[in-house]
């Protein structure tokens, strides 16, 4: 939070009284469980720091009507829908070869929120290695399998989302339309990771003048 904070204060403009008091020991390259410090959570759909892994990608399924998993004892590890197949949707994913991750049939039934009280098929997402997950792209591969298994049931949350009623809350998730459209196409996953790899490069570039921590 606190490269963050610098982030804003130096390339936009903001001008706080910002003071960042830098942790000690903090290496970068560390997982919440190299701390030795408990879990905490900050939110009740984020009970583990598994769930947190997973959040980055999971938290686009927001922007859909499949379940992201709220109202289970997994939330955005679990991902479905009264409309899907559980093996064909898990089947699916496993054949986009994912780095990191593997995808186990589940069938669960949120208490509340999206489908609460129906029975979903789905998947349950299992990081398999930390070091090389992806969240993002897993995200967007598990919206885009739900697309091509249920075309005429799937659909797009609408708006109103986080006080915007205009924009689609799936373009407000990921900071753009392309992505959407390129879905809606039906443009390969891997088509879509390259389309958004260069701007990668570009911010790890510049937000290397910011960064506290090695």
């Amino acid at each position: 939070l606190g490269e963050l904070a610098t982030w804003f204060h130096r390339e936009h403009g903001l001008r706080p009284e910002l003071t960042v008091v830098q942790m000690r020991g903090w290496r970068r390259a560390m997982l919440w469980e190299d701390t030795g410090v408990p879990w905490v959570a900050p939110s009740p759909n984020m009970p583990t720091p598994d769930t947190a892994r997973v959040y980055p990608g999971g938290c686009l399924i927001e922007g859909t009507n499949l379940s992201e998993g709220r109202g289970t004892t997994r939330p955005f590890e679990w991902v479905g829908a009264p409309y899907l197949d559980a093996h064909a949707y898990a089947d699916a994913l496993t054949r986009e070869r994912l780095p990191g991750v593997a995808f186990r049939p589940a069938r669960f039934t949120p208490t509340f929120h999206k489908w609460a009280g129906r029975l979903c098929g789905g998947v349950q997402i299992h990081v398999t290695d930390r070091a090389t997950f992806k969240p993002f792209l897993t995200g967007v591969a598990v919206i885009a399998a739900a697309r091509r298994l249920a075309p005429r049931r799937f659909a797009w949350k609408r708006p109103p989302y986080e006080f915007e009623r205009r924009r689609r809350p799936i373009d407000i998730l990921l900071g753009t339309d392309r992505i959407r459209r390129a879905l809606e196409r039906g443009r390969p996953l891997r088509e879509l990771e390259r389309g958004w790899t260069a701007d990668l490069v570009r911010w790890r570039r510049r937000r290397e003048r910011v960064l506290a921590y090695r």
